[in-house]
């Protein structure tokens, strides 16, 4: 799981739009008050815009509306424009379903509004339970496509992740991983990499149930993902084993923020619904060079969290690109 911050943009995620609000855009007085007064009448969530500009600013807002009855002939952008920038945004931008409003009744005008993004075309002068059906049709419409993002969004997720720690997958983190070694070639920087495995973790299972195993999982990858920058990477590699991509950090570097982090787990307790325990962990260390492939890092890490489970546990030990591996100064258990 890579730790990323939201980033301020104008456009809004699907979430931050408002699947129930209506952008009416009419630039005639008169029909503008029509339509409100209708709308409120039917209690609708409404807000409306004088001309093109105004209503484009609007739609790019945060919290924009998902439905929008749009007029043909408008000041600044009319409404075929407003249709079909709305529909050349990126496939991941949110859905606003659009009705054109128009005096224009042809079937080739008809056509062109499709053509353009148009969901839905009435012509005026339109009779009001007409627009109100056509109104209900839109929300449930837009509803129901956040519905569908949401279930992508959920399946993209467990496709991604672990499902009990909520860290990366194996294949997600690897993947991460080679996507920073290809990087790293490029920019010729440093790639820490450290294998995680917890101390005595059959001892936790066998005393004191699986329950605790898992309380002690979710622990331990909630100090783990606070140990990291937003950029670096974490996963459950294995049963109790996690790996870390720390971009940017040289051998030195890795290993010191490798023996923060076994600090910070050792160094408070875990509560689980039987009893409190410490959890400990031993790390394997090692670092990208730039011609170094992902297969002979994760054995030379392996090699190193081998070293360290032999002299003693909950310490960290490093591998240089001769497989050498040089034990680093820190408190063991057995």
């Amino acid at each position: 799981m890579q730790k990323t911050k939201g980033t301020e943009t104008e456009k809004a995620s699907p979430s931050e739009k408002s699947a129930g609000a209506i952008l009416v855009a009419e630039d005639s007085a008169v029909y503008r008050r029509l339509i409100e007064t209708h709308l409120n009448e039917w209690g609708f969530t409404f807000t409306c815009a004088k001309d093109g500009k105004e209503a484009w600013k609007l739609l790019m807002k945060r919290g924009a509306p998902q439905l929008a009855l749009l007029d043909w002939v408008l000041p600044e952008i009319d409404g075929i424009e407003l249709c079909r920038r709305l529909r050349s945004g990126s496939e991941d931008e949110p859905y606003t379903y659009t009705i054109l409003l128009t005096a224009k009744n042809r079937k080739q005008e008809m056509l062109e509004a499709m053509d353009a993004g148009a969901d839905d075309f009435l012509a005026k002068p339109f009779d009001p339970l007409e627009l109100k059906a056509r109104l209900m049709v839109g929300q449930r419409i837009v509803e129901l496509q956040q519905k569908l993002v949401s279930a992508n969004t959920a399946l993209q997720f467990a496709a991604s992740h672990d499902f009990l720690t909520g860290a990366w997958n194996r294949a997600e983190i690897v993947a991460f991983m080679q996507r920073e070694l290809a990087r790293a070639r490029r920019d010729a920087t440093p790639v820490g990499i450290v294998l995680v495995d917890v101390d005595h973790f059959k001892k936790v299972n066998d005393e004191f149930g699986h329950e605790a195993g898992d309380r002690v999982l979710k622990e331990i990858t909630k100090r783990l993902s606070a140990s990291l920058r937003e950029y670096d990477g974490i996963g459950r590699y294995g049963g109790e084993e996690f790996l870390l991509v720390i971009p940017g950090c040289d051998l030195a570097t890795t290993v010191r923020r490798a023996e923060q982090i076994r600090e910070l787990i050792s160094g408070q307790p875990i509560a689980t619904a039987l009893r409190t325990m410490t959890a400990t962990v031993s790390m394997g260390v090692t670092v990208a060079e730039s011609s170094t492939n992902s297969e002979l890092l994760l054995r030379r890490a392996d090699v190193a969290l081998y070293q360290a489970k032999r002299k003693g546990r909950n310490r960290v030990e490093q591998a240089v690109a001769a497989s050498a591996e040089v034990g680093v100064n820190s408190s063991s258990s057995g």
